[in-house]
């Protein structure tokens, strides 16, 4: 998106009190915790992978359209987890995940999954160079350990 992230927008629909009755489905390409968090707590009604069957999308804007919310099953676990393992108590997004950029943060999802740069090139159409750039911009962004001495760095896909 040429202007804004995301999240912005829909923090933007979620903050104008003339779309108050405007309920948002995500369609995002990753599911990593934080950006799920974030949406969620933005005001999202609905979170959608883009590798979703067509008429699974439909059916989210139509639960959704009736007032319902919808999150793919991997995500719910994660949410339900990440709420018993914090007591009940709200956990807040990485705070500095706002500076990525929608491409950066597709990185950091793709990352997560463990795939090598080489994997995550070929799936996107992209060059391995492309991608480390991707990355590594947002791994500075979150204050992320990139030198030799990181944990994973021996097996890291970055």
């Amino acid at each position: 998106m040429p202007v804004l992230d995301g999240l912005a927008a829909l923090r933007e629909i979620t903050a104008d009190p003339a779309l108050a009755a405007v309920r948002v489905v995500v369609l995002t390409t990753f599911e990593i915790d934080e950006y799920v968090f974030e949406a969620l707590a933005a005001g999202a009604s609905g979170f959608v992978l883009k590798d979703a069957e067509p008429l699974e999308l439909l059916q989210a804007v139509r639960m959704v359209a009736a007032g319902g919310s919808l999150l793919p099953p991997s995500v719910t676990r994660r949410v339900i987890e990440q709420f018993v393992g914090s007591g009940g108590r709200a956990v807040a997004p990485h705070p500095h995940l706002g500076e990525l950029t929608e491409r950066e943060r597709e990185m950091v999802g793709w990352v997560a999954t463990s795939r090598s740069n080489d994997e995550i090139a070929a799936a996107l159409v992209i060059s391995s160079a492309t991608v480390r750039t991707h990355v590594s911009r947002a791994m500075i962004k979150l204050g992320a350990p990139t030198g030799p001495s990181s944990s994973c760095s021996r097996s890291s896909p970055v």
